[in-house]
């Protein structure tokens, strides 16, 4: 069971905007945006409203954005403007992007692995895009490590992902990448926060 339409496409994106523009936000898209490796072409899963763009440094030469929400991307058309670099929306759906293979220098991920419908499809994406020095740079909530909290978000996780467009309070990120064949590195935790760089075990 899903919100209505309505919900999805005109206030949720509105609402996510809010949510996550906060001094504290803003912190942490600098720590992920400005990290090693972040250059070149970026790929960013979760797009919204181009919250991200300020903070990208100057060897960032493009950003292919993926993005289902319209609305969310009519609404970064001022940040896109004033990036002053190619930003093109190239997917709606994180699992089915339309890139060869090792074509993107970095992947970025900002509060959205937490709600991908196919999380997995969507690692396996961006596996096979990275370039072999890539990486995929993150910062999500995740299911606590603390029992009583982790048994909250439980609780209120059928109610949270109707109306919070599909997003998981449960999902174990971490463990959700090593799962998927990622090795992380630089893994910092605050709370039930988590932010480092996803690197692809590759064979």
């Amino acid at each position: 069971m899903r919100a209505p339409r309505w919900w999805d496409e005109q206030v949720l994106p509105r609402m996510v905007d809010r949510a996550c523009s906060s001094h504290e936000a803003d912190r942490w898209r600098h720590s992920v945006c400005r990290g090693a490796g972040v250059r070149g072409t970026v790929l960013e899963f979760g797009f919204a409203s181009g919250a991200n763009l300020p903070f990208y440094g100057d060897d960032v030469e493009q950003v292919l954005a993926v993005e289902p929400a319209d609305l969310a991307w009519e609404r970064s058309a001022e940040r896109r403007a004033a990036f002053g670099r190619p930003v093109t929306r190239i997917s709606r759906d994180a699992a089915a992007v339309d890139l060869p293979d090792r074509s993107v220098d970095a992947v970025v991920s900002t509060w959205t692995l937490c709600t991908i419908p196919d999380l997995a499809g969507a690692l396996a994406e961006a596996q096979r895009m990275l370039r072999p020095e890539g990486g995929l740079h993150f910062v999500e909530h995740t299911m606590s490590s603390r029992p009583l909290l982790a048994s909250t978000q439980r609780m209120l996780q059928p109610a949270w992902g109707l109306w919070a467009g599909g997003c998981h309070l449960d999902r174990d990120i971490p463990g959700e990448l090593g799962s998927a064949a990622y090795t992380i590195h630089h893994l910092q935790s605050a709370g039930w926060f988590v932010a480092g760089i996803a690197r692809p075990r590759r064979t």
